[in-house]
């Protein structure tokens, strides 16, 4: 090693010592000519080569040094693993094992500024999809949580405090890119994983780069419904959500995960919904924030020079203002399908506000999701009939937005206008607005699609609509009756629910019946033999479903449909009327 001059030779040398030293058990401090031997290795380091400094340093570390010459080492290690192109050496290698041993084995304080090296070294590695399952194998999670609690335990006025924040940077970071590894994802999903994670992001919150990577980690992992439910098990974690909203309210890469991981938690979970809007401030945190990149998002340039400076522009789709709107909008219909939730959201003047003012100034072609979402909010809402509703009190000026939305190419956009309708059809204004604006005749038309998710929304603006006794007559004239006997034709025993919709509209239709012929004109054959058909008590449930899900439509068939259903058949068949049933509102999805 002292005399030879080619870099191959000295790589065979280093390799041939290692195993020496390895096989006669002289790795760490037993070898007596130990310090001879790191003195010629670090005049090695010298030398431009990583090969050779991947061999060098391995060495070094297995001789188990500290102080100086261990943060020399981890620099080098560090050096060698930042460079891309050493990736294979790497993995072929056992560094790792020595860097991950020193993470183990190094006091905190007093080797604090080599384990930032090593553990950006580790960072550097973990980009490296072999290298990535390996780490987790060796238990690299279960270290860096330990490495983590033992940094949290040291309080803010520790003279060591801020220095570890170096080195918690590296660990949070290394743990993003461990959590896309499934095996690691379980170990952060439980035992002291997220206690840890919620501890250092409370004690470090003044720290942006320190929150930005926990909150990415959390981002990851929200988008798993086992991650979600231990998160939320840990109720403190929307404290910190909304400390951080609040202080670094014109972060965007830090506000637009937050946001994300909320929507996640209050996704599928009601507990998670209750839970986060009874912290305080919480819905003046959405608010403020939904304020906030509107107005960023309107002076935003919406058009973009491309990279290459060519003077050609794109559109870009969505801005980073609106991506947060979007995510924050979905936060807010999460929390609406929770009964008592939605019931104070309705009441709450400046969310609805926001949303209405997003359909006021947003085109669904331009900005669907956005749009799209926002009228998913307002229907949520609007489901909710309570004292002093935002809903009710705007409720002719949203309906002038959606009839916009009615008229737009995008079929998704007007299911979710047609669902707002359905509830806001209950009032007697809407109704007439309805009739007023034509509307009817386009939900008739809808019926036509022979798409369940659209039809029911539709069957239930004209259930409304036939409340009112002078408002009949258009389902005959615009071939309304025929449409709602195709679609119990399609649906029938598939869809009770639907089924039953299109009774109870033939039912507040046929009030004032005087003859099956001159109500139902050419249907009325066919209603009765559909009729008589769907009341067999014999009858079968056609779709495919497990027993579960055919038990329930059984009952919804004995208890929903079939009463009304008995009832239509049996006027049909007498010309006799009874009084109109009342309309129901269509339940929030």
């Amino acid at each position: 090693l002292e005399v030879e001059d080619s870099i191959e030779h000295l790589c065979l040398a280093c390799t041939k010592l290692y195993q020496a030293l390895d096989e006669g058990n002289m790795l760490g401090k037993r070898f007596k000519r130990r310090n001879v031997l790191l003195k010629i290795l670090y005049k090695l380091v010298d030398i431009d080569s990583d090969p050779l400094s991947l061999k060098v340093a391995k060495i070094i570390l297995a001789m188990k040094v500290d102080g100086k010459n261990l943060l020399s080492v981890c620099k080098l290690a560090f050096k060698i693993c930042r460079n891309e192109k050493n990736c294979c050496i790497v993995q072929n290698d056992t560094l790792l094992d020595y860097l991950l041993q020193v993470l183990w084995n190094e006091d905190l304080q007093t080797n604090n500024e080599a384990l930032v090296y090593c553990m950006a070294a580790i960072k550097f590695m973990s980009g490296n999809v072999e290298l990535r399952y390996k780490m987790v194998s060796k238990g690299a999670v279960e270290m860096l949580l330990e490495l983590m609690k033992q940094i949290n335990n040291i309080k803010e006025h520790d003279t060591y405090f801020s220095k570890l924040g170096h080195l918690l940077v590296q660990l949070t970071a290394t743990l993003r890119v461990l959590a896309d590894c499934p095996q690691a994802r379980r170990r952060l999903s439980g035992g002291p994983a997220i206690p840890e994670l919620c501890a250092a992001l409370e004690q470090r919150s003044s720290d942006k780069d320190v929150c930005i990577w926990i909150v990415r980690v959390f981002s990851k992992l929200s988008t798993y419904s086992d991650f979600c439910a231990a998160l939320a098990d840990c109720s403190r974690c929307y404290v910190l959500f909304l400390a951080l909203l609040n202080k670094y309210q014109k972060q965007q890469d830090l506000v637009v995960r937050i946001i994300f991981i909320l929507g996640n938690l209050t996704a599928k979970n009601d507990q998670s919904r209750e839970q986060f809007f009874k912290k305080e401030e919480s819905i003046n945190t959405l608010t403020s924030l939904f304020q906030t990149y509107y107005e960023l998002d309107l002076n935003a340039p919406t058009w973009h020079h491309d990279r290459k400076g060519k003077g050609r522009k794109y559109l870009k789709y969505p801005s980073e203002a609106e991506d947060i709107l979007i995510k924050l909008i979905r936060v807010l219909a999460n929390l609406s399908i929770h009964p008592s939730v939605g019931a104070a959201l309705a009441a709450a003047h400046p969310v609805v506000g926001l949303l209405v003012t997003v359909l006021e100034y947003k085109s669904v072609d331009a900005c669907e999701e956005l749009v799209i979402n926002a009228a998913t909010t307002i229907n949520n809402l609007s489901y909710y009939q309570v004292k002093n509703s935002a809903v009710q009190d705007k409720k002719l000026h949203i309906a002038e937005m959606l009839s916009k939305l009615l008229m737009s190419d995008n079929m998704d956009a007007v299911v979710e206008a047609v669902r707002v309708f359905g509830n806001l059809s209950q009032h007697h204004e809407i109704r007439d607005f309805i009739m007023q604006k034509k509307i009817y005749k386009f939900v008739i038309a809808l019926l036509d699609s022979k798409n369940r998710g659209v039809c029911f929304p539709a069957c239930g603006v004209l259930l409304n609509l036939t409340v009112d006794e002078n408002k009949r007559a258009f389902l005959m004239e615009e071939g309304g009756i025929q449409k709602l006997v195709d679609c119990l034709q399609d649906f029938g025993p598939v869809d009770w629910q639907l089924s039953c919709l299109i009774c109870k509209t033939l039912w507040n239709y046929s009030e004032k019946i005087t003859s099956a012929a001159s109500c139902f004109g050419g249907d009325t054959n066919t209603l009765l033999v559909l009729l008589t058909a769907l009341l067999d008590e014999e009858v079968e449930l056609e779709c495919s479903l497990d027993r579960d899900i055919k038990d329930c439509q059984r009952l919804y068939w004995e208890r929903e449909f079939k009463p009304v259903a008995d009832k239509l058949l049996d006027r049909i068949q007498s010309h006799h009327s009874t009084k109109t049933s009342p309309a129901e509102p269509i339940t929030p999805f």
